[in-house]
This record gives C-alpha cells, sequence and structure tokens, in this order.
C-alpha cells in the first residue's frame, strides 16, 4: 500500500513551466528555469510550493528552488566537489570526514532540489546499492570500533521506505560500537507529512539514540504542519537540531535569522549550525562574504538568547572538525 507522502513525493512539481505557472509568475522566467534544470533537475512538493508567495520572483523560499540563469555563470573557486569528498570515501557510500563518525550514503532521491545542493554533482551512480555497497560500507563500520556515531545522509536517507530504514539501522544497532545514529533530513520541513505512523513506529524500534538535524533556511518554511511534525517526532524521543545555509537573497538579514530561530525553537528545534555556503558549480549567486556573516551573527547575538544564536561555521576539506567562524 503506498503511503500518503510518497503519493505526494510521486506528484512533485519537477517541470519548471508547471512551477512557474503555478505561482503566476511571468513566463519569461521559463527558459531560465528550463536550461538551468537541465544540469540539476527542478523537484518541489505542494506542501512547499504552498508556502511560496504567488506572484513574487524573490520569494526566499521560491530562491531556494526554481533554476535561474546564475547558476550557468561559471565562478572562479566554485567545483563540483568543493569539500573534497571523493577523498573521504572509506567504503562504497561511506565517507568519513571526522574522527569517531561516518556519513552512510543511504539514496540519491531528495524530496525537494534545494538550488544551493553541495552535492548537487556528486557521483550518487557510484554509491547505489544494486551490487551490495550499501552492505559492503555497513560490514566496514563493524569493522571499525573507533565509529562510534553514523550519520545518515544522501540525498535524504527519508526517501526510503520505512521497511529500508529498518533494515539500516537495526544493522547498526547490532554493532556493538555504534552509540548515535544522526538523520540529516529535510523532509520533516518539505514533505511533513513524511511523519507518520510508519516512520515513527521505525523511531520507536531503535534502541540508539537517535538525533535529527533538520535543515530550514527561512522562518516561512514552519508552517502548522511542520510544528506538528516536529511534535511527533519529539514525542517519540527524537532530539531536533536545525542546520541552516547563510543565502544571499533568503536569510542574509538579521532579522529573518531572528524570526527564523524563534520559529524554530517554538517548534522544539533548537538551532545548531549556520552554513556558510560551500563552494559548489552553480552557486556563486547565493554566496555572503564572510565578514558580512559576522556582522549578520553578530547583530543576531545582540537580539536574541544564547541557545537560539546557531554556530556560524565553514566546511574545509581535510580540517578534523567543521570550523567555527568567530564574530
Amino acid at each position: 500500500m503506498t503511503a500518503a507522502w510518497q503519493r505526494e513525493l510521486a506528484e512533485s512539481v519537477t517541470r519548471p513551466e508547471a512551477l512557474i505557472a503555478a505561482l503566476g509568475l511571468s513566463v519569461e522566467h521559463v527558459e531560465p528555469a528550463r536550461a538551468a534544470a537541465e544540469g540539476f533537475g527542478l523537484r518541489v512538493t505542494a506542501s512547499y510550493l504552498s508556502r511560496i508567495r504567488r506572484g513574487d520572483p524573490d520569494d526566499p523560499l521560491l530562491r531556494q528552488v526554481l533554476p535561474r540563469a546564475d547558476e550557468l555563470v561559471e565562478a572562479p573557486g566554485y567545483e563540483s566537489d568543493p569539500l573534497h569528498e571523493s577523498e573521504a570515501r572509506r567504503a562504497p557510500n561511506l565517507l568519513q570526514k571526522y574522527h569517531g563518525r561516518a556519513l552512510l550514503i543511504t539514496t540519491e532521491a531528495c524530496a525537494i532540489h534545494c538550488r544551493y545542493c553541495f552535492r548537487r554533482e556528486f557521483p550518487y551512480a557510484e554509491s547505489r546499492e544494486g551490487d551490495g555497497r550499501l552492505r559492503a560500507a555497513l560490514e566496514a563500520i563493524a569493522a571499525d570500533d573507533s565509529l562510534h556515531e553514523i550519520i545518515l545522509s544522501g540525498g535524504d536517507p527519508l526517501s526510503l521506505s520505512d521497511a529500508r530504514l529498518a533494515s539500516i539501522t537495526d544493522a547498526l544497532a547490532a554493532t556493538s560500537h555504534v552509540q548515535r545514529i544522526r538523520v540529516h533530513t529535510r523532509q520533516p520541513i518539505v514533505l511533513p507529512s513524511r511523519v507518520d505512523d510508519g516512520l515513527l513506529n521505525w523511531i520507536r524500534g531503535i534502541r540508539l539514540p537517535l538525533v535529527f538535524v533538520l535543515h530550514a533556511n527561512h522562518a516561512n518554511e514552519i508552517d502548522a504542519d511542520v510544528r506538528g511534525a516536529c511534535a511527533r517526532l519529539r514525542a517519540a524521543g527524537v532530539t531536533l537540531l536545525n542546520q541552516s545555509v547563510l543565502l544571499r537573497g533568503v536569510n542574509d538579514d538579521a532579522g529573518i535569522l531572528e524570526s527564523l530561530s524563534c520559529a524554530l525553537v517554538e517548534a522544539g528545534v533548537l538551532p545548531y549550525y549556520l552554513h556558510l555556503p560551500d563552494r559548489v558549480r552553480g552557486t556563486a549567486h547565493f554566496d555572503v562574504e564572510e565578514a558580512r556573516a559576522r556582522e549578520l551573527l553578530s547583530q543576531l547575538s545582540g537580539r536574541v538568547s544564547g541557545y537560539l544564536v546557531p554556530r556560524l561555521v565553514r566546511e574545509v576539506p581535510g580540517a578534523p572538525a567543521k570550523m567555527a567562524v568567530p564574530f
């Protein structure tokens, strides 16, 4: 039986002209969107679409999902693998950047295609499970007792079925040295129907502490359905954190960041990280200079309690951890 979230996912908007028509935007946006979507396709859920302001090409949610001609501009210093993840591969589907934890690539599928995605050119074809690569990654985890935390990533791991998720987490829970599981997901934000009884049953069946790191960039993303999804996750015992990306034209304003932090904590989610954008090809138009980022965080810290100020970080290839950017 197909779940409601799977039906909604299958009905996502994937054609630029359909997105532009649904939002009452000028047809002049169609051809640039088509050209940019050839390299990295469009996908938007109906739930997320409903939160975008009609007729506003500069809506901060729309800017995150509408392909634009800016993506076709070649910018110096922007590359396909800005974090050098190819050098962090421990086994097929398994990346290790930092001591004690590793990242398991579970799927290439996402409910929404964020235009600033740092994995927009990731070689997912090399990480598909058809030849047992995920099984090999789980075996590599089991063989390395220095790994205490496993991060489920992708794509979005919640794109997998509940049964598939359970098979992965059962294998991890059976590995004595694995102490925690972390799930990096945007689905409770962009597809809140994913947090259904099946997912909650999967969560309750995991014996290890479970942390969800959500991904919201703007307070307008957090509506009643998202708050409900977060409440259900918290009731099931999940720790909820949020990581945002600082994006020009989306959230590069202290007042917007304040509203986001307040909306998150009201939903039971703790602001965790604010990332400076990774320099992946096609995303230079989202960049915010570090000096500006420092200024924004300084302003934010003067407006809200300390626990509402996320850590400003940049990921640097080869560094022992995400690098905090002081302000």
